[in-house]
């Protein structure tokens, strides 16, 4: 197996695909790029598993098809330090690799492309064709809301619900929730899964957002085709919570404040929070918003006023400080809306005024108990 490639283009390549590797694998294998060269292409791919991630690229010349596993960290360290050169890669039948550059010759030894796990047939599948720009979005919107409990795993993806009239991502850790609708994209049917955040991350940093993404998926398994990229996950398996059921319907309490405002004056207040609870209050009466915060074990405390707007009775309401400004740090409206019925059930933060009309966002979240 012989070729010759740009060290540049084999680096750019190696690093979408190498966020898959883990630093410790159970499998000595999962250490290495499996490298396959067949008519002219050359398709590398990393895996730890549960996601296999591939990328095509065509060499400068290409020579006896061929494949071998080549240590991922030496490779990716070497290829580093490299400006941009042709490379020669030579490997034997006893998986001997000698790279050869403008400067000198490298050696090292690969391992049998059989041992490396093979790609996942996956039957019968859905086909959806989404746009780049989409899926990165419904991730940026909601896997901060995804929670990390490893004895509740379908809470540390987010939920899938395509359907003939829209396309729905939902991710909630129990103190928070965020659901993320897309009106622009639809399925040719209903269908729901959970995708872990693993693959959610990898996809973030792919995707563009200009190209278009085809999305396979069935019980077990999707899979992610966009560019010379294709990213393989397995799914979660069990049943997602009913999160309508915990959204409160009727919220006669309804605050219009401008985000950065309240986003910076959270901020502030928040440093003299319990730093267990991270606890703010607001208490809204008329068109007056009080924000406060208090750490009675070393009598710290802070107060602050904003103008707003304001729809229903006075109220006063406790929030986890990191909560909220997670979720106003992910709303781009200059003003949002926090709907609110009573002290002890969620609020609800929308965006308020200009918003692209295809989306629909709700971000939910749990009061702290005032005390």
């Amino acid at each position: 197996m012989n070729f010759i490639i740009s060290s540049s283009a084999l680096l750019r390549n190696l690093q979408n695909i190498s966020g898959v590797l883990n630093s410790n694998n159970s499998l000595p294998i999962l250490d290495n790029f499996l490298f396959e060269l067949k008519d002219g292409k050359l398709t590398i791919s990393a895996s730890d598993l549960e996601n296999t991630m591939k990328t095509v690229v065509t060499p400068d010349e290409a020579k006896q098809d061929g494949n071998v596993a080549i240590p991922a960290k030496l490779l990716l360290d070497t290829l580093k330090n490299f400006a941009d050169q042709p490379l020669v890669f030579q490997i034997n039948e006893n998986f001997g690799i000698e790279i050869s550059s403008d400067y000198g010759k490298y050696k090292l030894v690969g391992q049998n492309a059989d041992d490396f796990p093979q790609t996942i047939d996956m039957g019968d599948v859905e086909v959806l064709k989404i746009k780049g720009e989409i899926i990165s979005n419904a991730i940026e919107n909601t896997l901060f809301a995804s929670g990390n409990d490893d004895l509740r795993p379908v809470m540390s993806g987010v939920f899938c619900q395509f359907s003939t009239e829209k396309l729905i991502f939902v991710a909630t850790d129990a103190h928070k929730l965020v659901k993320y609708g897309r009106l622009d994209s639809t399925a040719s049917k209903s269908a729901d899964f959970i995708l872990p955040k693993k693959p959610l991350n990898l996809l973030k940093q792919n995707l563009g957002g200009e190209e278009e993404v085809e999305v396979s998926y069935n019980e077990t398994t999707a899979k992610f085709v966009f560019e010379d990229i294709e990213l393989t996950c397995r799914l979660i398996d069990g049943k997602y919570p009913n999160y309508e059921a915990v959204i409160p319907k009727v919220n006669p309490n309804v605050l219009t404040v401008d985000r950065i405002s309240f986003l910076n004056s959270i901020k502030r207040v928040s440093i003299f929070s319990n730093k267990t609870t991270h606890q703010v209050k607001l208490k809204i009466a008329g068109s007056e918003l009080s924000i406060s915060a208090e750490d009675l074990d070393f009598s710290n405390e802070a107060k602050e006023r904003l103008t707003c707007a304001f729809v229903g009775d006075d109220l006063e309401i406790g929030f986890n400080s990191k909560f909220l400004m997670e979720m106003l740090n992910h709303i781009k409206t200059q003003e949002v809306i926090l709907e609110m019925s009573e002290p002890n059930k969620a609020g609800i933060l929308l965006p308020s005024g200009e918003t692209n009309e295809n989306e629909e966002v709700l971000m939910l979240v749990m009061p702290v108990m005032i005390r």
